[in-house]
């Protein structure tokens, strides 16, 4: 008798599971069902919607699922998926899913090019559908107007080889890896080569279309200047609505750029040489960008080094960039032979890490599904980090294996630009900013928690280098470790937390705009902007 009242527990929450799980599984279906019902069949004459929707009952939901998925994090068995995927193919279908999704209590996550470090653009632990934007990846250049229009299911790719087939003499600052969707780059406050000459992304943004909490349309004009600087940089579609399109301003460029990629290990001299990079690299003309990229790499004899890449990016020839950076930076010994001078297209491909020469057709190709599984973060540098510190991170990241630091060099613009110009407050005062990357090939949660104990551990070595009071954050460069808010919860405290480091003081007015917009939080994430009647403080 003692034996069975003990197993009684037991077997009970057993039943309890499999009916919890059963009413969850009934709950969603009819959730499910009452959505679709809800979709008009015609929104558009030449757009079924029916044709755009995927649910675990389609074949092809699968790899429908998985194509955007960049980080292989977000591939185990729990991560929760989708109740269905609408694959926009008009901006009516995006209309039809914003009212439905908020008719029957559904969240949707917003999915551009898929590189949501913490995927949060494709996961939600509550019924949710995708709202996947591949299909709306139109680009329409207007030489003449100097600007573009690009729809954000485009890939930072296309939009390059677009500008280019249009113009020898025109570019546009934005992200070196092509494959990044265009709706969450621009939106978060993008940077790439040309910032320090041209600003950031959202620096360059003259117009939107954005579908807002009511299912209408609006542009700058009717959505007003107010929530048209919010979501450049504000987070954009992920808290205030669905960005459909940009219009940007084309940026001039020379016919010619020139580009080089020196490396030294630590044998060689790469701790001096980083730390003259910091003192310099800021100060450098604005034509110039020198990324340095500290990264571990495996020897010939099976060991492992540390060597520092130094990337370079020159708006003009060869000749004048050497002069100007063996006068400034004599430590990295550029030679003439290092430098590679190209088209402005070009070198987007040689930035994408394509050997010289590489067709241009490259930029066009999308990757399907995820290579690895991995974890960024990110830092901003205000004073330079002491020569005998940088040997000790050095040291530290070989501790790594598959793990890298970008150091990306402000200055030039990036000074000039008010911090509340935009949502995005990185600006003057910022020596550069710091992406950290491990990467691992290993699955199952052991393998997870290691790399991710790892990742944290080196982040915290960073503190006494890095800003303070908040200690800034990148918020392209999702990070849930910095603060999230989990559960579908909406609490001030939380919010305030990761808020002030990815937006700083511009936090209370991104709230306060949110409130206008969405006051019932129709389109929120574990990190988005939440409104002023939401919160709770907990």
């Amino acid at each position: 008798m003692k034996q069975t009242l003990m197993k009684l527990p037991s077997s009970l929450a057993v039943v309890l599971f499999i009916l919890s799980t059963l009413w969850l599984s009934t709950t969603s279906n009819s959730i499910l069902e009452n959505f679709l019902k809800c979709l008009p069949e015609q929104t558009h004459s030449n757009y079924s919607i029916s044709e755009a929707i995927y649910t675990s009952q389609n074949a092809t939901f699968e790899s429908v699922l998985l194509s955007y998925i960049r980080n292989g994090r977000y591939l185990t068995p729990t991560t929760p998926k989708p109740l269905a995927i609408v694959t926009a193919k008009h901006e009516s279908h995006v209309q039809a899913t914003v009212i439905c999704a908020k008719r029957h209590g559904l969240q949707i996550r917003i999915r551009s090019g898929g590189h949501d470090y913490e995927g949060l653009s494709y996961v939600s632990h509550v019924p949710f559908v995708i709202l996947d934007m591949f299909h709306l990846r139109a680009i329409h250049v207007d030489v003449a107007d100097e600007s573009a229009w690009v729809e954000s299911g485009a890939i930072v790719g296309e939009l390059y080889y677009e500008i280019a087939k249009n113009s020898k003499v025109h570019g546009f600052s934005a992200a070196a890896g092509p494959t990044v969707g265009v709706g969450g780059h621009f939106s978060g406050g993008g940077y790439g080569v040309m910032m320090r000459k041209y600003g950031l992304t959202v620096d360059n943004i003259e117009d939107a279309k954005l579908v807002n909490v009511n299912g209408t349309v609006l542009d700058r004009k009717s959505m007003g200047e107010d929530l048209f600087w919010a979501i450049r940089g504000g987070g954009g579609g992920a808290s205030f609505g669905v960005i459909l399109s940009w219009k940007i301003k084309l940026l001039p460029v020379p016919a010619k750029v020139t580009v080089f990629n020196i490396g030294r290990t630590l044998e060689q001299g790469a701790t001096d040489v980083l730390y003259r990079w910091q003192h310099v690299a800021p100060k450098l003309p604005k034509e110039i960008f020198i990324r340095a990229m500290p990264q571990v790499l495996n020897t010939s004899l099976g060991n492992k080094t540390v060597e520092v890449s130094f990337i370079g990016f020159f708006l003009g020839q060869s000749d004048e960039l050497l002069s100007l950076i063996n006068r400034s930076l004599p430590e990295l010994g550029l030679q003439k032979t290092d430098c590679y001078e190209m088209s402005w297209v070009e070198s987007t491909v040689f930035w994408a890490n394509y050997p010289v020469g590489t067709s241009i057709d490259v930029l066009l190709e999308r990757p399907k599904g995820p290579t690895d599984n991995f974890k960024g973060k990110s830092d901003y540098v205000k004073e330079p980090i002491p020569k005998q510190d940088i040997e000790i991170i050095l040291k530290e990241l070989l501790k790594i294996e598959n793990s890298w630091m970008q150091w990306n060099p402000y200055g030039g613009r990036m000074s000039e630009i008010s911090e509340s110009e935009t949502p995005f407050p990185h600006r003057a005062g910022n020596l550069f900013l710091i992406q950290y990357s491990s990467s691992w090939e290993e699955e199952g949660i052991e393998a997870t928690n290691k790399y991710l104990s790892l990742s944290r551990k080196f982040y915290k070595i960073m503190t006494p280098f890095v800003s303070k009071r908040p200690r800034e954050a990148f918020q392209n460069y999702r990070d849930l470790d910095i603060g999230a808010n989990l559960d579908n919860q909406t609490i001030f405290n939380i919010a305030r937390v990761y808020g002030s480091k990815y937006f700083e003081g511009n936090f209370e007015r991104l709230v306060h705009v949110k409130t206008e917009v969405d006051p019932q939080n129709f389109f929120k994430h574990e990190q988005s902007i939440p409104p002023l009647a939401q919160y709770h403080l907990v």
